[in-house]
């Protein structure tokens, strides 16, 4: 973010805008300069920045962490950071559930959660996102009796286009949270919203190396195997490291070691991946040889859930993660194998990572009436260099397309409306919702223009 100007605000002077603000996401490979940037620090002044925009026909975009690798949450109008509504409102220790404000960033919610024994069933990999958008996205994990994030919320609150609040849950509203559960940003300001908690737990998680064969072969005994299983493979090899997480009663114990993590893991890879810019043949090499350095032996470690579930991602980088039907699996990876084996000019960067989530009843979720498998393709950015990707990323995504998949909503994908369509069963109803709920599109933008027009 660079310096904002403070400007001159509404009627009443209750809540201040700023201009001259850039907004870049986290990965840097998006960014707007909204002309209005406003903090609002009560649903009060929300709803002041919206009548503001009503009289100024001005469109309105809320933004969270800005983890996103999209430009799902850019815009050229008046842009809302929720990052100062940011409370723990109602800890309801009976039902185990939490009432929390939108903004609230997960990694400040985690220790609020210890302190009251405790915890998320399922988190995805970064915990720097709020509440809010974390489920906008469909943001995910795995574990495939497990739902994405969104499947935790059992009630939200809304405030509309008009001004409006709904409360909504499975007893009331119960089409919009249906909905809103996945709101991709364009149903209204998400003001609140009320997670299912489970106990607190341990995790163990053990990861050994296997290969492509054995785990696509073994699909089904690896699901039953572990309650929260996904794998890595590395593209232009046989490779996979397999990761099982699950409940344990053992102490906490690491065999992270910054050596290896960082000086090599981070440092020399990011140098490595650089030089194969200028020679491109070099990338199957590396992902061999950090397999080999790095994934070759088993490694356990024991923390709290939330610690084991998040991990730092280190590197700029682009990605693209659709979700498939989970039997389609094996189908889709040999082909994208296949696709990188007789397309010896395109390159691919470790890991193709793979992921299974059950199936849900929330209208946009990429898992809606079906349990999935989420295959998450990644470019890095070493020192910010962009590497060619366009061949890699068309190849996966007509792969993608030919097996039923639907995009991650957070990440960036080349479908329109008329792919959607054909893709949601229930994107009809959607619409129908978001236009009685915002007819002026004061919630749209560029990104949100393709998938709606």
């Amino acid at each position: 973010m660079e310096s904002p100007r403070r400007a001159p605000s509404c009627r009443r002077r209750l809540v201040h805008g700023y201009k001259g603000v850039k907004f870049q996401n986290w990965a840097r490979t998006y960014g707007c300069c909204p002309e209005m940037y406003f903090q609002p620090t009560s649903v009060e002044e929300v709803r002041e920045v919206l009548a503001l925009a009503r009289q100024q026909n001005k469109r309105v975009k809320v933004v969270g962490g800005g983890h996103s690798p999209s430009d799902i949450a850019c815009t050229d109008g008046f842009m809302i950071h929720m990052g100062k509504m940011n409370r723990v409102l109602k800890v309801d220790t009976e039902k185990k559930q939490v009432t929390v404000e939108a903004g609230i960033l997960l990694a400040d919610l985690h220790p609020q959660l210890d302190k009251h024994g405790l915890a998320l069933s399922n988190l995805g990999a970064v915990s720097d996102v709020t509440a809010g958008g974390v489920i906008g996205s469909g943001t995910h994990n795995t574990g495939i009796k497990h739902g994405i994030l969104a499947t935790q919320v059992v009630a939200l609150t809304l405030l509309t286009a008009n001004g409006t609040i709904l409360e909504c849950s499975e007893s009331s509203n119960a089409e919009v949270f249906q909905a809103a559960r996945v709101h991709l940003g364009c149903l209204g300001v998400i003001l609140t919203v009320t997670l299912q908690c489970v106990p607190q737990f341990h995790l163990q998680e053990t990861t050994f190396p296997s290969t492509l064969k054995e785990v696509l072969d073994n699909l089904d005994s690896h699901l039953k195997k572990s309650e929260y299983f996904r794998f890595l493979w590395f593209p232009h090899s046989e490779n996979v490291s397999v990761i099982y997480q699950d409940h344990t009663n053992k102490p906490p114990s690491s065999s992270a070691n910054w050596f290896w993590d960082y000086a090599i893991g981070f440092y020399l890879l990011e140098f490595l991946l650089w030089i194969s810019t200028f020679l491109p043949g070099l990338v199957g090499w590396i992902n061999r040889f950090f397999f080999w350095l790095l994934f070759n032996g088993k490694k356990e470690n024991c923390n709290l859930s939330h610690k084991i579930f998040t991990y730092e991602c280190r590197f700029k980088q682009h990605v693209q993660d659709w979700a498939i039907p989970r039997e389609k699996t094996k189908e889709a990876l040999l082909e994208l194998k296949a696709m990188l084996e007789a397309n010896p000019k395109v390159v691919a960067h470790y890991p193709v990572e793979v992921r299974f989530t059950r199936g849900d009843d929330i209208l946009l979720s990429p898992c809606f009436q079906r349990d999935s498998c989420y295959m998450n393709i990644i470019m890095y950015r070493p020192y910010g260099k962009d590497v060619p990707r366009l061949d890699y990323w068309l190849a996966y995504e007509t792969i993608m397309k030919k097996v039923g998949g639907r995009p991650h909503w957070a990440k960036a994908h080349n479908c329109t409306r008329k792919d959607f369509e054909k893709m949601y069963p229930a994107f009809q109803r959607f619409c129908a919702i978001r236009e009685k709920l915002d007819p002026t599109g004061m919630f749209l933008n560029a990104y949100l223009e393709k998938v709606f027009y």
